[in-house]
């Protein structure tokens, strides 16, 4: 899904652009919500399409590899941007984009050790030489 999305002359079709545009200037009218911007949505959705690479590398690495998610967060996003800058013309590729994706791939091992710590069998404290 994250190469679909990600290595497509377009990220989404003309009427997604058109919606979209609409609820931005929606939320442009009103100084409650003006805040929210095209650039801030198409960095929170970079941060969302890579929280599942997060989770996926804390269950497929383990608890004890939980490094290796950031990692393959970065290196990953920049396989993609460096793929956009040089054979797609109609995308462009960005550094906000690889720290995006990273702080997803982050965010989802996060969760993942959570809920790993969460799930973890209580460990009975140990006794060291005292007797009651």
């Amino acid at each position: 899904m994250v190469g679909w999305m990600t290595l497509r002359a377009a990220p989404y079709g003309s009427d997604i652009a058109s919606g979209l545009n609409r609820l931005l200037e929606w939320f442009a009218e009103r100084p409650s919500t003006a805040w929210i911007t095209f650039d801030r949505v198409e960095f929170g959705a970079n941060v969302a399409m890579f929280v599942p690479l997060g989770v996926i590398a804390v269950l497929w690495f383990g608890v004890r590899g939980w490094w290796l998610a950031p990692i393959l967060g970065a290196l990953a996003s920049a396989a993609i941007e460096t793929l956009q800058a040089l054979l797609l013309d109609s995308r462009v590729a960005d550094v906000r984009d690889v720290i995006a994706n990273t702080l997803g791939a982050v965010i989802g091992m996060c969760l993942m050790l959570l809920l790993a710590f969460l799930l973890s069998p209580p460990h009975p404290r140990r006794q060291q030489g005292y007797r009651a």
